[in-house]
């Protein structure tokens, strides 16, 4: 590891190519670059998931961690990494304080792959508008996590609001294993089904985000039944026209299939690491439709497919925002698609 006090971006550039000579073929072969962007008090969090990750997918990890923009001095502390605790990628661990936090992208452009996908994963509170930031606009592929906002359902929604094939939330990756269970029961039924019923806390996302994918994959709109007796989706009913009833209910690690006139069995339904769930969005990097659908269904924001690839970065100052609300600068120039 090479740690770098009050440096500047070119000195990083030639720390990370001095150290990756150093490491010979550990830092061959990346995939892709994984821009994190994440709190101080997160950071060893998304290292821990970023590790799980890269075991999948060879990476080059730039973690930006930005911090008081309107410290009077600008400051760049990097810590490098190759091989090391994170597993099989070259990490920069990035921490930008002052004007220079407002302007990452000019430390880490520099340092993205030459001729790979570029990925931005917010680990914390998810952006409003990610047009706002630069790290959104070039990348190719966007995640968040409604889960980590105040506001969570609301968050969710607020991604249909805001958006670009390319985008997509690990509120929808973590209900794969559902998906997975809830299709796999319709190999044997042949009956259309007529309603469905979520069991649920009104401000689970994985919830909204289920009841969108049922909808647009059904047509029908599921009902939620509140629950404040569990923290996350505790189950899903499905009634079919011929009276038929497929339930699917979670029971620590795994769930209970129930469906009429036959016997319960017990499957497999492991609550996984945000690790594993971000190794699972990094296998693809072109645009989830599928996910596109269901964001639409839930918020009930038409078109989101048709919606243009391309985003314009929105300059926006948080420093001036504090003092005047609402404040939002020139837009910028296409960057990305």
């Amino acid at each position: 590891m090479i740690g770098l006090w009050d440096t500047t971006g070119n000195e990083v550039v030639k720390a990370l190519a001095a150290e990756r000579r150093s490491a010979g073929g550990v830092a061959s072969g990346m995939a892709l670059s994984l821009i994190v962007v994440v709190d101080e008090k997160r950071v060893r969090e998304a290292e821990a998931a970023a590790t799980i990750a890269a075991s999948a997918h060879p990476c080059r990890l730039l973690m930006v961690v930005r911090d008081d923009f309107e410290r009077p001095n600008n400051r760049l502390d990097a810590e490098i990494v190759v091989g090391g605790r994170l597993g099989p990628c070259e990490a920069v661990v990035m921490r930008m304080y002052g004007r220079l936090a407002l302007h990452a992208e000019s430390v880490v452009m520099p340092l993205l792959v030459p001729d790979v996908p570029v990925v931005t994963w917010w680990h914390g509170e998810p952006p409003d508008r990610i047009a706002n930031d630069y790290l959104g606009v070039v990348a190719d592929r966007r995640i968040t996590d409604s889960a980590m906002a105040t506001d969570r359902v609301g968050a969710l929604r607020q991604r249909a609001i805001d958006y670009a094939a390319g985008d997509t939330d690990l509120a929808w990756t973590r209900i794969t294993p559902w998906r997975t269970l809830l299709a796999g029961a319709f190999d044997t039924v042949e009956a259309k089904v007529t309603s469905a019923t979520i069991v649920a806390p009104e401000s689970d996302p994985t919830a909204a985000i289920m009841t969108g994918w049922l909808a647009a994959r059904l047509g029908i709109r599921p009902r939620l039944e509140p629950t404040s007796s569990f923290p996350r989706m505790r189950s899903v009913s499905l009634e079919c026209g011929n009276g038929e009833v497929l339930s699917l209910t979670r029971e620590d690690s795994s769930a209970i299939f129930t469906r009429t006139g036959q016997a319960d069995r017990t499957l497999p339904l492991v609550r996984r690491p945000v690790g594993d769930e971000l190794a699972e969005e990094l296998r693809r990097l072109d645009a989830d439709q599928v996910y596109a659908e269901a964001l639409s269904a839930f918020a009930r924001v038409p078109g989101l497919n048709s919606r243009p690839v391309k985003r314009v970065h929105e300059w926006k100052d948080p420093a001036i925002e504090k003092r005047t609300v609402g404040a939002v600068g020139p837009v910028g120039a296409v960057v990305n698609g």
